[in-house]
């Protein structure tokens, strides 16, 4: 027999047995003391109720030792290496004088190799051992020359455990002791792990100014701050993760999360250059079709392409079959996506998030599938591609799109005055269906609002600038000219109160509107009952009394509901106050999640925690679905686009007062006369 084979099968006989070979002796309660190889650190609990049960019906499990090596002599002490709750019992019992000193007490006696090991075993297979104290007795084990393929045999467990166990060993020491101490959570913990430095570590646990700093998706943040989620980035997805590795690239793993090839990718550039080389093979295939330029993007910016002009293409002749085709997803579609809006617009029924969902998927899988096919029937003419191009760019799913017909907006002109077919008329994009219905948008935007009034009632400061800010252009029209933009308060003072409460059925037990509620409810004390009485009561007020009240009052009138995620005014304000909604907004049922679809909460979820979190959600009923995704998305911090987005509108500027030519731009012409004609 091979001896390195010999060698192996020995020490598995060895270990397993731990002193099967040996009796269990009676010794005397005085000889026993705790073994500094007992794998548990943490200090028991329970012991007055042990002791009251061995005190009854008497020790019913014998304890495991080894001789200590300063110990010699007939009387010489044992190290308790398993049973530390049973032997703290019996000596409390010896110190109340209820037992003496000499009780014989049943001791299997070990070695002192065997000792680290029986001690695991013996606390992995009772009471559960802290997860502090497991990593670092496997780090023991594994320091003793025992594999972690072996410790996984030894314990049953998985080699991920072992694994995942001997990476919380990594964790500094006194780290470790906070969650001994259930100081911080295994989520934590195990976020921390990501990082081998104890500095950063503690630094990112002791140095936290708020105790959302210390949630797991902010010091996962924190630490792959440079890095890129494996499982959010249509760059892995498109690439694979297996042809960045190929390519020399270093993956961070994360071995806490359950999700295939989860982890953080350390070379970005060298992903988004392998993704850019795809990219640029990708599209030589399409220099092939005739376009006169054709460029890559590893991201879709709808930002850059809305300045592009869009070549109308004509539909090429079908053959007798794909019309029958094109008719039948035509018809399809259609019937879906008008169940859906007649769904959508009964008031009548009682929602049934089930049926929803149903409606949702169908009409999406059917309008995506007619899209795909009439695009396969899309063609231009050679002119048109002669004066036009095409981009190819990555989309949220890392799949590839491709945008033909584009002309460059330098070249708009130019191809009008050619008289290139289709020039002179652009086709509009596909309007994408909103992520958020209209009434959604609305509740989440009065929540918005809400928030921005607590913070802006703080601050009579910006109070001010942001009413001045209203007033002046108009006072001042001979300076700034005709000023248009969408407006965050209304000078004529209209207060939103009642507006939110309507909008948000949930507004009432927000924690900015208890805020909105006391602030409101302090100056309604103050404030004279007559409104006769209210101009002598302000005259007689402090500066302090009136700026205050000014800051509220500005405040209340702010109104941003909207029924579109779109950009608007009072986002400025947002950034100028630092609003952060996690403060004022949490995601629940109530709040949100009965109001999307099933197939939201598992892609919110995924993104959140982990696709193996979210994983169970698609096969539940849409309440219990939503259930799950509350419980999971506590303390996470999540905000839905709506309460992320600040984008602010443009603003247009002309006339009296405008000194650089190049402010009085075409299209702000065109956007203001737009504005005057709908106002006509």
């Amino acid at each position: 027999m091979d001896q390195t084979v010999e060698n192996r099968v020995a020490e598995t006989v060895l270990e397993t047995n731990f002193g099967n070979e040996t009796q269990v002796e009676y010794v005397a309660l005085s000889r026993l003391i705790k073994s500094s190889l007992n794998v548990r650190r943490k200090a028991p609990t329970g012991i007055e109720g042990l002791s009251d049960s061995i005190a009854a019906k008497g020790l019913l499990q014998n304890l495991v030792a080894h001789p200590l090596k300063d110990s010699q002599g007939k009387h010489a002490l044992l190290g308790v290496c398993a049973g530390q709750r049973r032997l703290a019992a019996l000596q409390l019992l010896a110190e109340g004088g209820r037992i003496k000193a000499d009780y014989a007490v049943a001791v299997k006696i070990v070695s002192e190799a065997e000792a680290l090991a029986a001690s695991l075993i013996e606390n992995h297979a009772r009471e559960p051992m802290h997860s502090a104290d497991q990593c670092q007795a496997f780090r023991l084990l594994i320091e003793e020359g025992k594999s972690a393929d072996y410790i996984g045999q030894l314990f049953s467990v998985l080699i991920l455990t072992v694994q995942r166990r001997l990476k919380l060993a990594c964790v500094s020491p006194t780290l470790l002791d906070v969650f001994r101490e259930d100081g911080m959570t295994f989520a934590q913990v195990s976020t921390l792990a990501l990082t081998d430095d104890h500095d950063v570590q503690e630094r990112l646990w002791f140095d936290a100014a708020q105790p959302w700093l210390r949630d797991p998706h902010h010091l996962r943040a924190t630490i792959t701050r440079e890095e890129l989620d494996v499982r959010n980035s249509p760059l892995v997805l498109f690439v694979t993760l297996d042809a960045y590795e190929a390519a020399g690239g270093f993956v961070r793993r994360d071995l806490f999360s359950d999700t295939q090839n989860a982890g953080y990718i350390a070379d970005v550039s060298l992903l988004h250059g392998l993704a850019t080389d795809r990219l640029v093979a990708l599209a030589q295939e399409i220099s092939g079709e005739g376009w006169s330029w054709v460029e890559t993007r590893i991201k879709h910016d709808q930002a850059e392409l809305s300045a592009y002009g869009h070549l109308p293409s004509h539909r090429r002749e079908m053959t007798k079959k794909e019309k029958a085709e094109f008719a039948r997803l035509e018809k399809v579609r259609d019937e879906t996506v008008d169940a859906l809006d007649a769904y959508y617009g009964d008031d009548t029924d009682v929602a049934d998030g089930d049926k929803q969902d149903a409606l949702e998927v169908a009409a999406n899988a059917a309008s995506d599938a007619f899209d795909v096919y009439a695009e396969q029937l899309e063609a231009w003419s050679d002119e048109q591609k002669a004066g036009a191009g095409a981009f190819l760019t990555l989309d949220h799913a890392g799949e590839v799109r491709i945008e033909r017909g584009l002309v460059k907006p330098e070249h708009k002109a130019a191809a009008q005055c050619n008289g290139i077919a289709g020039a002179e008329s652009f086709v509009p994009e596909k309007k994408a269906r909103p992520l958020h219905s209209e009434k959604l948008c609305r509740r989440l935007t009065a929540h918005r609002t809400a928030a921005v009034q607590v913070e802006l009632a703080a601050n009579p400061n910006v109070a001010l600038a942001v009413l001045m800010h209203r007033m002046i252009p108009t006072v001042f029209s001979n300076q700034y000219g005709l000023y248009h933009s969408e407006r965050a308060i209304e000078v004529q003072v209209t207060c939103s109160h009642d507006k939110l409460l309507r909008e948000a059925d949930d507004m009432a037990s927000s924690p900015a509107w208890l805020e909105i509620e006391a602030e409101r409810g302090k100056w309604s004390a103050m404030l004279p009952k007559k409104a006769t009485d209210l101009l002598p009561w302000l005259l007689e007020q402090s500066d302090n009394v009136t700026i205050h009240l000014f800051a509220f009052c500005v405040a209340a009138t702010l109104d941003s509901v909207s029924g579109t995620d779109s950009a608007h005014p009072l986002n400025a304000l947002s950034d100028v106050l630092n609003v952060d909604m996690a403060k004022y907004w949490t995601p629940t049922r109530d709040s949100y999640l009965n109001h999307v679809s099933k197939a939201r909460m598992v892609d919110v979820v995924s993104s959140v925690v982990s696709s193996q979190a979210a994983a169970p959600l698609a096969s539940m009923k849409k309440d219990a679905a939503a259930e799950a995704a509350e419980l999971r998305l506590t303390g996470s911090g999540w905000l839905p686009e709506v309460l992320t987005n600040r984008e602010t509108p443009k603003v247009y500027c002309y006339g009296a007062g405008v000194d650089d030519a190049d402010e009085i731009e075409e299209t702000t012409l065109e956007a203001e006369t737009e504005v005057e004609t709908s106002e006509a």
